[in-house]
């Protein structure tokens, strides 16, 4: 099983925060970014937009997930040392219900919970239990029947 770091941008709040009930998992580890701070990505997948597609190739490595805004999340990707892997999911829709009335969201751009989950499943980990407390975990799976990525 692949190991999972998170880092999330200091003004994420974590009581909107869809991966906030999977904190005490011991496959995941949860980093604040903060001025000056930064992190070694060498040997990690790295999720981003705009890059090849993540496979079961991309299995071999943990996986480093950003869990921000996406206008804010430059300043999350400025904490990041070394060369990792750069790997996109499926350009799926989110289910999550987001309104943004500063900036839009990219196609592709998921809940956190949502690309954590997709990024085992396309590695070859489905793991069910990642959206056990997602509120919109039934719609998301039928979102990724009807691309066929799940049976």
């Amino acid at each position: 099983m692949n190991q999972v770091s998170i880092i999330r941008h200091p003004k994420e709040r974590r009581s909107k925060c869809s991966l906030t009930p999977l904190e005490a998992r011991a496959d995941l580890t949860f980093y604040r970014a903060r001025l000056g701070w930064t992190f070694d990505v060498t040997g990690f997948t790295i999720l981003a937009l705009g890059e090849p597609e993540m496979s079961e190739a991309d299995a071999g490595r943990p996986i480093l997930l950003l869990d921000s805004t996406w206008r804010l999340l430059p300043q999350v990707e400025a904490c990041l040392v070394g060369r990792g892997v750069r790997r996109t999911l499926p350009a799926v829709p989110t289910a999550y219900p987001r309104i943004s009335k500063i900036a839009e969201d990219p196609l592709g751009g998921l809940a956190s919970v949502e690309a954590l989950f997709l990024a085992k499943l396309m590695i070859g980990e489905r793991d069910d239990s990642l959206l056990e407390s997602y509120y919109w975990r039934k719609d998301f799976l039928e979102t990724l029947k009807k691309a066929n990525l799940l049976d």
